[in-house]
C-alpha cells in the first residue's frame, strides 16, 4: 500500500502523539528521576561545612558543627564522610557511607569515646542519625535504581512549575513505604519531599531551599529543613563553603579515614 506524500506529515504527527500519550506514569516518573540524576553527574568531588540545628517539641535548640566530604564513583553511588567538630560531646564522631546503585549501602560510624568503628546494619538504616530527624538512609545519595516511580501530576510550588511523583524504595529494610517528591522543572532539583512510614502514614516533610549554583553547573541546596510530624521535632541543615575539585581520592574514604578524621 502506498501512502500519499500529502498525508504523511499528518500520519507522523498522529504516531508521535500516540507515542507520547502511551508513556505510562511509571515510565514518566522514571524518566524525570533519570534526567535529574544526569544533570548532577560529573561533579567529581567536593567538601562543604554544615550547621545542624536540632529542635525538640518544646522549641529548644541545640547546634552541631559538621564537615562533609563527597566523592563521585563511576558506575556506582557516591562515597561520603561526615565529621562532627562541635559540641564537645560529639567531637570526632564520623560517619562513612558508600552508596551503591544496587543492593544495600555500606555505612560505618566511628565513636571516639569507644575508639572503635561500628558498622550500621542494613536493618538499622531507618534509625535516626545522631539524634536528628534524618535517618541513616536519608543521608546517602539517592540513586535512581534504588526506587520505582510513578508520575502524579504537574503542579506549582511557591510559584515554581514542578513535577510531582512518587518513588517507592526497593530496599525491604527501608523505613518508608513511599516518598512524594516535588521537583522543579527548570533545574530538576528537589524542592519538597514527603516521607510515609511503614504504616503508610505521613511521617516527615523535607523542604530544600536557597539553591546556589557552583562551578556554573552544579546546584546545591544551602538550607534543608526536615520536620517530623509524628514527634514534633525538626532538624535544619545550613550548608556552606562548598569547594568542588578538592582532590579527594578513595583513600580519603577508607575505614581508617574515620579514625584519622580531624
Amino acid at each position: 500500500m502506498k501512502i500519499s506524500p500529502r498525508i504523511l506529515p499528518a500520519l507522523l504527527l498522529c504516531l508521535l502523539t500516540f507515542s507520547a500519550s502511551a508513556e505510562t506514569p511509571e515510565e514518566k516518573g522514571l524518566a524525570i528521576a533519570t534526567q535529574a540524576d544526569k544533570r548532577d553527574s560529573g561533579f567529581g568531588d567536593y567538601t562543604n561545612d554544615v550547621k545542624m540545628i536540632l529542635k525538640n517539641k518544646q522549641g529548644q535548640e541545640s547546634v552541631r558543627e559538621i564537615r562533609s566530604r563527597t566523592l563521585e564513583v563511576e558506575n556506582d553511588g557516591d562515597k561520603s564522610l561526615t565529621i562532627f567538630d562541635e559540641p564537645r560531646d560529639v567531637q570526632g564522631t564520623a560517619l562513612l557511607s558508600f552508596t551503591h546503585k544496587e543492593g544495600p549501602d555500606d555505612q560505618w560510624l566511628y565513636l571516639p569515646a569507644l575508639k572503635r568503628v561500628k558498622r550500621i546494619a542494613s536493618d538499622n538504616k531507618s534509625g535516626p542519625f545522631m539524634g536528628s530527624e534524618f535517618a541513616y538512609e536519608d543521608i546517602t545519595s539517592q540513586e535512581v535504581d534504588k526506587y520505582t516511580y510513578k508520575f502524579l501530576r504537574d503542579d506549582q510550588l511557591d510559584g515554581m512549575d514542578v513535577f510531582v511523583f512518587e518513588r517507592y524504595p526497593r530496599d525491604e529494610n527501608s523505613g518508608y513505604t513511599r516518598q512524594i517528591v516535588w521537583l522543579d522543572k527548570e533545574h530538576y532539583k528537589e524542592r519538597k519531599i514527603e516521607f510515609y512510614d511503614r504504616k503508610n502514614s505521613l511521617m516527615k516533610t523535607l523542604l530544600l531551599s536557597d539553591y546556589q549554583l557552583h562551578n556554573d553547573q552544579f546546584w546545591r541546596a544551602h538550607e534543608m529543613n526536615m520536620e517530623n510530624h509524628q514527634t514534633g521535632k525538626s532538624t535544619r541543615l545550613l550548608q556552606s563553603n562548598y569547594t568542588f575539585g578538592a582532590g579527594l581520592t578513595d583513600r580519603d574514604f577508607d575505614q581508617n579515614s574515620l579514625k584519622r578524621a580531624r
